[in-house]
């Protein structure tokens, strides 16, 4: 290990020893009910993960949203992280990203007109807020609330990702967790998120050895489907590139703002074309300074068939800010993206899902 790499742990293991003697008690407190958890007549059900960072809580979201909203008055409630706003905010067709945060500006816009998505800090006090805006909602879906717990859920699924495995992690600041392994034991379904669609059954066999589950509790394994190119700024002369059939030499511009991308980088580079990293951080506001940073970039590439491809996250925040530089706007397009269970058949997730909180609601 290098001298500097060793001194940090040395300084960062202690610090994470005592985060997590603060994360014990604090869970113990809500285990022995010192502190007391709400519970509501409507299902409420958490996606949230153990780990900092991309584990793709919100195409797991949407998954869930495609599979119920036909059968539910469905409504989604997150915290809006990195959002300019506070306390409850209902999403409108007038509301930004700015106002409600990326994630829930993505999801009102693909699924607004069927669901009611609403933002803020206090979980308790939003799903109240909106079972008093719209009684006739019973199914809520709290994004990235599982160590939220002031809320009883009646089923929980928490997300950890292939390639960072929850078993090899560490506490904050040491490592990328939020709260130890066993937190696992509140979970009712566990999805193993970003695997490879080739999974080895020794891989499959291996995480089910890791995480040591208790009989009731449902693993699932999932990945990531890429859809066609879309532009982030449509106009009627636009040449939308296709991935499977680009003319040589092609380069892309990949501009990120998620913490892993990983895998998006990976299917763009299957498409043969030379492809360059533009990277900034997860939920990223972008600045002028940034996009001349992007097109100092763009006009770096070699010649070819040049053209720039961000993620779906990151469009929502690039197709308002006013700034975007005019001669890139043809040039930009996003990768839609989508969830596929890759050990079990289409929809038993979401099944395992509602026949959770309905046996919840049975015993209550």
């Amino acid at each position: 290990m290098p001298r500097n790499r060793f001194i940090t742990s040395c300084l960062l293991y202690p610090l994470s020893r005592l985060y997590g003697l603060g994360v014990w008690v604090r869970n113990k407190m809500f285990d022995h009910k010192f502190i007391a958890q709400k519970e509501y007549d409507v299902p409420v059900v958490v996606v949230g993960n153990l780990a900092v960072g991309g584990t793709g809580k919100t195409p797991h979201v949407e998954y869930l949203i495609r599979h119920l909203m036909s059968r539910y008055n469905l409504a989604v409630l997150s915290r809006g992280y990195k959002r300019e706003t506070s306390g409850f905010v209902l999403a409108t067709p007038t509301s930004t990203p700015a106002e409600i945060g990326d994630e829930s500006y993505q999801i009102y816009r693909k699924f607004g007109h069927r669901i009611t998505v609403a933002v803020c800090e206090r979980r308790t006090e939003g799903i109240e807020r909106l079972l008093e805006l719209n009684p006739s909602i019973n199914l809520i879906l709290l994004d990235d609330a599982f160590q939220h717990r002031y809320v009883k859920p009646s089923a929980s699924v928490v997300l950890t990702e292939f390639h960072r495995p929850v078993y090899t992690d560490h506490l904050l600041p040491y490592g990328r967790l939020r709260e130890p392994l066993s937190g696992l034991n509140r979970a009712d379904i566990i999805v193993v998120t970003k695997c490879p669609s080739d999974m080895e059954p020794l891989e499959y066999r291996l995480w089910k050895e890791r995480l040591n589950l208790f009989p009731y509790q449902k693993l699932y394994f999932s990945s990531y489907m890429y859809g066609a190119l879309l532009p982030v700024f449509p106009s009627s002369t636009q040449e939308i590139p296709q991935l499977r059939n680009l003319p040589s030499p092609s380069n892309i511009l990949a501009l990120s703002g998620i913490a892993n991308p990983r895998p998006f980088l990976s299917y763009l580079r299957r498409s043969g074309a030379k492809v360059k990293l533009c990277r900034f951080g997860d939920h990223h506001s972008f600045t002028n300074k940034d996009f001349k940073q992007i097109a100092d970039r763009f006009a770096a590439l070699p010649q070819g068939f040049n053209f720039i491809v961000t993620t779906e996250k990151d469009a929502v925040r690039l197709v308002h800010n006013p700034h975007f530089p005019e001669h890139l706007k043809p040039l930009l397009f996003y990768l839609p993206i989508q969830v596929d269970f890759i050990e079990r058949g289409d929809g038993e997730f979401s099944q395992c899902v509602e026949k959770t909180f309905n046996n919840a609601r049975l015993f209550k």
